[in-house]
């Protein structure tokens, strides 16, 4: 297979520094959330596909020791073995049909990467080749109604006291180029995303048979400083979703 990259190894740095931070969405919205939806038991084996440096893995390694990642990023695999995540490590793309070969697992996590995929339907496929029977796949997303790259912003309506997300455009896919340190000028990095509406990932899961069995969405933890603005800050984040997540089983 041709040899890949991934524009996430280059901020490896960044990442990394990123998620040491106890506040970010990483740590107090998405990963408890996460833990309760995944019930991984003791004898069960996970796959997550993007695992970046462990982050989620180390966590799921108080509930199993069979555990695997798999992530193109080199730099990020390199880090999640200094960390010492107990879980197999292996360098690849999530849409490689090649890897783990004979292997399957009783849960596969995909966990804010598939939006960062650009072979959505080989990486389903390659989540339909590597599910256990009976298992099951736990897919997080930035809310694709919501969050879309570049396309929907925070709006204040000072009229009417509300605020809003604004939304520009939502049915049409398309690649976009994240910057990473939007408040720098100078080494910047970026990551490529990919937008796709809702009934492109949920005709692709029942392409590979897969139904979805369960669907969350989650808010921001953060609260506004007191202010003239926090009430309606705070009520908008209540409202307005930030990530959503799907849990997807196989029916044939």
């Amino acid at each position: 297979m041709k040899k890949q990259d991934t524009s996430w190894g280059k901020v490896a740095d960044w990442y990394d520094k990123h998620l040491d931070d106890n506040n970010t969405y990483h740590a107090q919205v998405v990963l408890p959330n996460l833990l309760r939806v995944v019930d991984l038991q003791p004898s069960e084996s996970l796959l997550e596909l993007g695992c970046g440096q462990g982050f989620f893995l180390e966590k799921f390694a108080t509930q199993s020791k069979k555990l695997t990642g798999v992530d193109l990023g080199k730099a990020l695999i390199e880090r999640a073995k200094e960390k010492n995540v107990p879980a197999e490590l292996i360098v690849a793309s999530a849409d490689d049909l090649t890897i783990l070969n004979g292997k399957t697992f009783d849960v596969i996590t995909i966990v804010l990467a598939l939006q960062n995929m650009k072979n959505l339907p080989a990486v389903m496929k390659n989540v339909n080749r590597l599910l256990s029977p009976g298992g099951r796949v736990c897919v997080v997303l930035n809310h694709p109604a919501f969050r879309i790259p570049q396309k929907t912003s925070w709006e204040m309506d000072r009229e009417a006291k509300v605020q809003y997300r604004r939304t520009e455009a939502y049915l049409s896919e398309f690649e976009a180029k994240i910057d990473m340190n939007p408040g720098s000028k100078t080494n910047k990095q970026y990551t490529q995303s990919y937008h796709r509406p809702l009934q492109v990932y949920v005709k692709t899961f029942a392409k590979e048979n897969f139904a979805i069995t369960k669907l969350e969405e989650w808010i921001s933890h953060r609260k506004s400083d007191p202010g003239p603005w926090s009430k309606v800050e705070n009520n908008a984040r209540k409202e307005i979703p930030l990530f959503m997540c799907v849990v997807l089983k196989r029916v044939v």
